[in-house]
């Protein structure tokens, strides 16, 4: 239990015995994080959405803008078409992400605009068949997706 600080003692003089006697009963000796290095971000001004921050970065989330978002999507949505194991599959990954850039293009989110135009879904069954036929005959290779 913490003592009063007595009468006529100043008060830095005071917390100074208080924190040597703590550190002589090694009370320091265990505590959390001893050895690490500080949290980055302490010499920043405040921000007051510093715990939904931390909490996306800890949880590895990010939260973009929708027309970013969208474009991410769609460049995912090229690499697995070109990955598809069927045409089927192809047309489809390829079909359902034109939907969404389309609706996005003829009713834009406030942001950055989307600088992309629905995928022509016959050129790319197109380049998935050339890289399927090029695999093929070059069993060591993995196809290349553009980036």
């Amino acid at each position: 239990m913490t003592e009063r600080k007595p009468p006529g003692v100043p008060f830095e003089s005071w917390v100074d015995k208080q924190i040597g006697d703590a550190q002589r009963r090694g009370e320091f000796d265990q505590l959390p994080g001893l050895g690490e290095p500080l949290p980055a971000g302490l010499d920043s001004s405040y921000d007051e959405m510093w715990w939904i921050k931390r909490k996306m970065a800890r949880e590895g989330l990010t939260m973009l803008p929708p027309t970013l978002a969208l474009r991410k999507e769609a460049e995912d949505a090229l690499a697995a078409a070109y990955a598809a194991p069927s045409e089927r599959i192809v047309r489809k990954i390829i079909t359902e992400v034109n939907v969404k850039i389309r609706d996005m293009m003829f009713k834009p989110p406030p942001g950055p605009p989307l600088g992309k135009k629905p995928y022509d879904v016959e050129e790319v069954v197109r380049e998935w068949r050339e890289r399927r036929a090029a695999a093929e005959t070059e069993p060591d290779s993995e196809p290349d997706v553009p980036g």
